[in-house]
């Protein structure tokens, strides 16, 4: 990698590029006739630029997501592409079906949303892994097997990840999207807004296995974020954001672009400012609490050496 030249990663990144699109473009003729028959009110940007944008953000972050990692071959491989999956396609998509199946999503439709994300995680990933020099396997003493974090660490870390997600989650939700009416209608609760109290408390009589899918959503996304944190050979600070990025940017450069399941304008760019920034800050806490160990609730506001590499 290092001895790669500029026209090397030019020609890299501009095949990287098409076959992103490539892949993206195959994953999207799996809804091709499945879409509902509504007409979408237009996006933020045209589909053309939006697309340009979301292509070029995907590829920057897998080459990231690829090149600071310590690890290759079958390992990243298979690691990365999971990891891309779980946390681009599969947390979405079954939020998706959660909160959609009701209103835009029909049962045939369901599926083929997954299978949407298949190539460019199963295919464009493992290519680019090979297309970065990354393919063949390299002896790196430093692995997940030599990152200790107690059992008892785990445990309240994870409890820790899962209550912070749920705050994000539910403050952005009420504080961001929710304030939007035309969103508020979409999802069948039309008219004036309810106090955040009195409608945290009717979500919990109505509702209450919200909460634990979104725990369950947080939990993925942890796991997803494992391979990215474990196998970095960034700086701490770097690695936080690759997370972040990861969790924040694919699932949502979507809504900047004209979209029949969710056809209001407000309503994509609503959303598209609640998860953006909550999955961005989540992804930063993730890493915060489990890039090394920590002895004590005290200790997670210490300056102390990361397990990754400064």
């Amino acid at each position: 990698m290092k001895n790669i030249t500029l026209f090397g990663w030019s020609w890299r990144m501009i095949a990287l590029l098409i076959l992103f699109y490539i892949c993206y473009l195959g994953g999207a003729q799996a809804l091709s006739g499945k879409l509902p028959d509504i007409m979408p009110e237009p996006g933020l940007v045209p589909v053309g630029v939006g697309l340009l944008l979301v292509g070029i953000a995907n590829t920057l972050l897998v080459t990231a997501l690829v090149v600071s990692s310590q690890w290759s071959g079958l390992r990243l491989t298979v690691l990365l592409s999971m990891a891309y999956f779980g946390a681009v396609t599969f947390v979405m998509q079954i939020e998706t079906w959660y909160f959609l199946s009701d209103i835009t999503v029909n049962a045939e439709l369901m599926p083929y949303l997954f299978v949407m994300g298949f190539p460019v995680a199963f295919i464009f990933v493992p290519f680019s892994v090979w297309i970065l020099g990354k393919w063949q396997p390299i002896n790196n003493s430093n692995s997940v097997s030599n990152i200790a974090i107690p059992f008892k660490q785990w445990i309240w870390k994870l409890s820790f990840i899962a209550v912070a997600y749920l705050t994000l989650y539910w403050l952005a939700g009420y504080f961001i999207a929710w304030q939007n009416p035309e969103l508020r209608a979409f999802y069948g609760s039309p008219g004036a807004i309810t106090p955040f109290w009195e409608h945290t408390a009717n979500t919990f009589k109505t509702d209450p296995g919200l909460f634990l899918f979104q725990i369950m959503r947080a939990l993925i996304w942890t796991l997803c974020a494992l391979p990215v944190i474990f196998g970095s050979k960034l700086n701490a600070w770097w690695t936080a954001l690759l997370v972040a990025f990861l969790f924040s940017i694919p699932q949502n450069l979507g809504h900047i672009m004209e979209n029949s399941l969710i056809p209001g304008a407000s309503i994509r760019l609503s959303h598209f400012i609640e998860t953006a920034s909550s999955t961005f800050i989540f992804g930063l806490i993730v890493f915060w609490l489990l890039h090394r160990k920590h002895e004590s609730l005290r200790d997670l506001f210490r300056g102390k050496p990361s397990i990754i590499q400064d």
